[in-house]
């Protein structure tokens, strides 16, 4: 994993910005079946908002962070189109939930939740469209798919049990 400019290494090995906070690791790291995934380190220890501990948006920044690497196999002609819609629309999945769970009602969060889950629909779509398009392989499709399809789900149930 590289570091990040302005970390250094602690004692036991953790990256740290240079006014002592921990950094958040991302990387990549080969499954069993020998696809790549990226991988988001979160330090929960050091997580201070509520958000944060949520696995809905631990799973969705994990998402966005899939899908902004597949993006840049996209062609370029796609960098202002496709590429740039589905990496908005993925990133929008967290940042919603993030927003919604400091907000100041239940109701409200119950919005937001809601505009997180329109969010994934777009990402979904925007695979289709890129499959169809013969930017992504049939494999990758499903399998970023299948996580959006979970993600979609667990996202669902979190909302109903907002009352």
């Amino acid at each position: 994993m590289k570091t990040e400019v302005g970390s250094r290494k602690t004692e036991d090995g953790s990256q740290k910005t240079e006014d002592g906070r921990p950094r958040t690791k991302i990387g990549s790291r080969k499954t069993e079946d020998g696809r790549k995934e990226t991988e988001v380190a979160l330090n929960l220890f050091h997580m201070k908002f509520k958000f944060e501990k949520l696995i809905i948006w631990q799973k969705a920044m994990e998402f966005g962070e899939n899908i902004n690497s597949i993006s840049y196999g996209f062609p370029k002609e796609e960098m202002f189109n496709l590429s740039s819609q589905i990496r908005r629309a993925c990133d929008s999945i967290a940042l919603n939930i993030s927003e919604g769970a400091i907000g100041q009602s239940n109701s409200e969060f119950k919005k937001f939740i809601g505009y997180a889950i329109r969010s994934l629909a777009e990402v979904v779509a925007c695979l289709h469209k890129a499959y169809n398009r013969k930017y992504l392989s049939e494999e990758a499709f499903r399998e970023h798919y299948e996580y959006g399809y979970n993600l979609m789900n667990m996202i669902v149930a979190f909302k109903n049990k907002i009352k």
